[in-house]
């Protein structure tokens, strides 16, 4: 009779109460480790997962009871027959009953009841990285650092900061998209990679499907600035001057994406500029600031702090109101241009997958640093507005905004050929 056939007849008929000893000495230990096996008819070196859970139950019933005794009850009467070191000797088929009994229910059902309790959350348990999808320097590189450095202190892990810029952010972002879903790689979006790229090409991510939204870290205008050499100081006179100098007038980018605002500017202006790309935000503003551009537009993040310096000069920005930072500098749509808005915003996703309550964890500890008086001032300083929101209201944002970037790009006929 087979194993498998003694199970199940130990299950039709059940009769016995066992009692198994195991004597603390080694030499008999192991005797009656080769007699517990034989029950069973393994002999030499056959393996099979059944020897594996006997000789698990053999090894449970030495650690449990120092003393030599464990037991095991059921509602069957008693067998018969004598052991010796306290060992009551058991049929084949009261042998088969208590495996089942004690080794297939008592103990993995102890053990299964255990992995599906609650496991203890210790995340993060090794150091954090933020995949940021431009260069060192520019707008997402400074948000993704600031928050960063308050995290690892509130988190008590470092978060590390990880530079993957090129090809118009998408090569950062899709490393984002392919990363483990275990919390341990995030990704800095933007209005660029997630709004206005994904509209304007194929890409090989989708913004609202490969990741699982976070929080939303800061809410910017963008500016309109120049060269302080370059001779123009309002919006009108640069479309004089391009006007006066078709095609002959260059300005500077650092994707596809954050030429949008220029490339609204000319539909709605009727002028030809020549876009120069950049890696990211900060090439670009070291290639304005040298004169290698004379003008871009740039998140106010980066391009405040060089307008209060005088290496650069503000004409406008885009959003529906005047920048905090700015309040002398008119917007676009006061300029000239009236429903002209191109606002910018960051923030925090982690790949689709990753477990809600690392989200849920990530998210109470950023809004906890956003809501810091020194981070929303040097944000303010700088710009930007510190913005948080829930996951689903992150989630319903992204949405939003991919939709009404899709309206304006297929309206202006901006969308790339394939």
């Amino acid at each position: 009779m087979t194993i498998d056939s003694t199970l199940r007849k130990a299950f039709l008929q059940p009769r016995s109460v066992a009692l198994v000893g195991a004597s603390p000495d080694l030499k008999k230990n192991n005797s009656r480790r080769q007699r517990f096996l034989q029950r069973f008819g393994y002999t030499g070196k056959r393996s099979s997962r059944s020897k594996d859970m006997a000789l698990s139950l053999w090894m449970d019933s030495l650690f449990l009871n120092n003393r030599a005794r464990a037991y095991a009850r059921t509602n069957l009467p008693s067998p018969s027959g004598r052991g010796v070191g306290g060992e009551v000797a058991l049929p084949r088929l009261t042998t088969c009953l208590l495996l089942v009994a004690v080794g297939t229910a008592t103990v993995p059902a102890a053990y299964a009841a255990d992995k599906r309790a609650a496991p203890v959350d210790d995340y993060p348990s090794k150091p954090v990285r933020f995949i940021s999808p431009f260069s060192a320097g520019g707008g997402t590189d400074t948000v993704a650092r600031a928050l960063a450095q308050r995290l690892s202190e509130a988190m008590g892990r470092t978060f590390v900061v990880d530079n993957r810029g090129g090809a118009d952010g998408v090569i950062g972002t899709e490393l984002g998209a392919r990363s483990p879903a275990d919390g341990y790689t995030l990704l800095v979006a933007n209005l660029g990679t997630f709004s206005l790229t994904p509209n304007l090409r194929k890409v090989p991510y989708d913004p609202l499907r490969d990741f699982a939204p976070i929080t939303q870290t800061t809410a910017s205008s963008t500016v309109l600035v120049v060269n302080p050499s370059f001779p123009v100081n309002s919006v009108k006179e640069l479309v004089a001057l391009a006007k006066a100098k078709p095609g002959q007038i260059n300005f500077g980018s650092s994707s596809n994406g954050t030429a949008l605002p220029m490339e609204m500017l000319k539909l709605m202006a009727g002028i030809n500029l020549n876009r120069v790309p950049y890696k990211g935000t900060g090439p670009a503003l070291i290639g304005i600031i040298s004169g290698e551009v004379p003008v871009m537009f740039g998140g106010a993040i980066n391009t405040v702090p060089q307008v209060k310096s005088g290496k650069l000069r503000a004409l406008a920005v885009a959003g529906d109101r005047r920048a905090q930072a700015l309040p002398n500098v008119p917007t676009v749509a006061e300029s000239g241009f009236p429903g002209y808005e191109a606002n910018s915003w960051n923030g925090i996703v982690a790949p689709a997958g990753t477990p809600r309550h690392i989200v849920s964890k990530l998210n109470a500890a950023m809004v906890k640093v956003l809501q810091m008086p020194e981070v929303r001032e040097f944000m303010t300083a700088d710009g930007a507005e510190p913005a948080y929101n829930t996951p689903e209201q992150f989630t319903a944002f992204l949405r939003a905004d991919h939709a009404k970037w899709a309206r304006v790009i297929k309206t202006a006929g901006l969308k790339e050929t394939q």
